[in-house]
């Protein structure tokens, strides 16, 4: 089997370095994650025109073959897919990100785009995250929250994940999003297939407009986030499952048209545009 290991956090993350690891009992492991932070692109390429990508041998201890490449997850998957790190692959995981991607976060995490882009690209992909004793968001100093992370544990997880998909491949390819909490495996209570929450933890609560010094009409845009919530979802949903002290498992579906909800006169307006 020929796993591709990526992450939204950068070739350095030491998530990435234990997933990369776990990995290796599965066969021959290649990393090629971006070069730097990359948090929050989802399945973003970037403008392809004016990319001037490159990539980098790397060094992780235990592993052959690690790349750093100038883009976010999503294009290293891509790339992968295109020929970039040779044969094609049979899996991509990608994590472990500190910090639980649930409720609206799927929608925006770079963690989860890989495995997307995976996904569409005809390859099942893995997402694993764990959450944070200490929040989570965006500005927070990266050594507070990761300094009592159990990398050890959501590695264990996922390996049973693949351990899984490897004895007994999908019919089709699968994006599954994987959030563990930040237990030891033994106190963890279990696990739950979940819905998407329609809501997180923690929330971007005001955004201050601060004029920059010495620039007219120009301004900082300097956002502060609100205390942590004690969240009452229930456990069928990924947010509740992981407060809980639950793995929540979410298989991630692909976009398709839906039926409009009283948005029909959008498209009576085309129709009326079109028939002159």
């Amino acid at each position: 089997m020929r796993i591709m290991v990526t992450n939204d956090d950068g070739i350095d993350s030491v998530g990435l370095h234990v997933l990369a690891r776990a990995m290796l009992p599965f066969g021959e492991v290649v990393v090629a994650a971006p070069d730097g932070e990359y948090s929050g692109t989802s399945s973003a390429f970037g403008a392809l025109h004016m990319l001037r990508p490159e990539m980098h041998r790397a060094h992780i201890a235990g592993i052959d073959t690690a790349w750093a490449i100038s883009g976010p997850p999503a294009l290293c998957v891509m790339f992968a897919r295109l020929g970039a790190l040779g044969d094609p692959f049979d899996l991509v995981v990608s994590g472990i990100n500190p910090g639980a991607n649930v409720g609206r976060a799927v929608y925006h995490s770079g963690t989860i785009g890989a495995a997307i882009t995976a996904r569409n690209g005809g390859v099942t992909g893995i997402a694993v995250s764990q959450a944070v004793d200490t929040g989570s968001v965006m500005g927070q100093a990266w050594d507070d929250m990761i300094k009592n992370q159990k990398w050890h544990v959501a590695a264990e997880v996922a390996t049973a994940a693949v351990a899984s998909v490897a004895a007994d491949p999908l019919p089709e390819p699968g994006c599954l999003n994987i959030n563990v909490p930040n237990l030891e495996l033994h106190d963890i209570k279990g696990w739950r297939r979940t819905e998407v929450a329609s809501m997180v933890s923690r929330t971007m609560t005001t955004v201050d407009v601060v004029p920059k010094e010495g620039h007219e009409d120009a301004y900082y845009l300097r956002f502060e986030w609100g205390p942590k919530e004690v969240i009452d979802h229930p456990v069928d949903e990924d947010v509740g499952a992981v407060s809980a002290g639950y793995v929540s498992t979410t298989w991630l579906s692909k976009l398709h048209a839906s039926e409009p909800v009283g948005g029909e006169l959008a498209e009576q307006a085309i129709e009326k545009l079109l028939a002159g």
